[in-house]
Parts: C-alpha cells; sequence; structure tokens
C-alpha cells in the first residue's frame, strides 16, 4: 500500500498543477487546452488533478483567482514605494509598461478567459469581475490620495492600455495612457 499523501505534498502537487495549467492556458489559451496537456505538463495522474478540481471549469478559476492575488501583489509592491500620490499613479503605468515587454505576454488572463468563457460559465465571469473589481479598487485607492475626480478615466485608461497592449504586442499603450493620465493628474 503507497504511503498517504501528506498535506506538503497536496500542497505542492496542487501549485504544480496551477503553474501548468496558468502556463498552458496563458500561452494558448483555455478551450485549446486539454487536461491531458495539462496532466502531462503538471506530471500528475488526471485522477489526481481530478481530486484538486472536480472540473476544468474549476481549475481556470483557481488560476484566474491565484494570478489576480500574485499580479495585483505585484503592482502594489512596485506601486507604493513611491512616495508622492501623483506620482505612485503614473507608476502604475510604468510597471504596466514592464508586464506589457516581458516575454510571452499575451494580454489580460482575465480578458482572455472573458473572451473564451464569460458567456457560458457563470464561476469565470464571477471571477473575472471579481478581478475587474479589485483592480479598480487598486486604482482607485491610489488617485484618492491625489485628490484629484479622476478615478474613471484612470482606470478606463489603464484597462484600455492592458487591451491594446495585448492586442498589438507593444508596450507602446502603456506609454501614451501614461502621459494621459499625467495631463488628468497636471503634472505635464
Amino acid at each position: 500500500m503507497p504511503a498517504p499523501i501528506t498535506d506538503e505534498q497536496n500542497r505542492l502537487d496542487r501549485e504544480a498543477l496551477l503553474d501548468a495549467a496558468e502556463r498552458l492556458f496563458y500561452e494558448r489559451g483555455i478551450q485549446a487546452v486539454g487536461m491531458d496537456e495539462v496532466r502531462a505538463a503538471s506530471g500528475l495522474p488526471l485522477k489526481r488533478i481530478y481530486r484538486f478540481f472536480a472540473a476544468k471549469e474549476d481549475l481556470v478559476v483557481a488560476v484566474l483567482r491565484r494570478r489576480d492575488h500574485r499580479w495585483r501583489g505585484n503592482l502594489a509592491a512596485h506601486v507604493e514605494r513611491v512616495p508622492d500620490p501623483r506620482e505612485r499613479v503614473l507608476t502604475v503605468f510604468d510597471w504596466l509598461a514592464e508586464w506589457f515587454g516581458e516575454p510571452g505576454f499575451r494580454g489580460c488572463a482575465w480578458i482572455n478567459a472573458y473572451g473564451e468563457l464569460g458567456p457560458s460559465s457563470e464561476a469565470v465571469l464571477a471571477e473575472v469581475r471579481s478581478h475587474k473589481q479589485a483592480f479598480h479598487d487598486q486604482i482607485a485607492a491610489w488617485v484618492h490620495t491625489t485628490g484629484l475626480p479622476v478615478v474613471e478615466p484612470v482606470y478606463l485608461l489603464a484597462e484600455g492600455a492592458i487591451v491594446t497592449a495585448g492586442i498589438s504586442g507593444d508596450s507602446a499603450p502603456a506609454r501614451h495612457a501614461r502621459a494621459a493620465v499625467a495631463t488628468l493628474l497636471g503634472t505635464t
């Protein structure tokens, strides 16, 4: 009889599964990737994968949720090093430009997931909306410290830059959005 699987092994296997699924889904698209490919990339048997996530949709939601925490955490760590409120808001766009320039950048994982599954998956739609609301709230908190009523334009410029960069494959949308936000903030 095999030894029981420890909590630590469960944690490691779950992380390996999420890593493999996130990489495949982001690189190729959710619907283009079958669970056999996730199995091969994670090194876990399908039976074990389905113990973690009963359906592919559950795996997609877990991938998006984990990515949200990491993505917004990395953004916050970058932005919150800047003491000046207006420069902090502008730094959002510097961080976006760096992200857009990373190898393998394929746009917004949540927009991509919505495009593939949003109309047919309430769970994915809810996770996409949750991320977008959390990102909005994050932007709003930084913009509010400037004392200027420009939350919605700044948020829309950030979202527009993300979508445009994902389609164009260029980081220029972040620079253009940053210039527009500088005008809104009166820093130009």
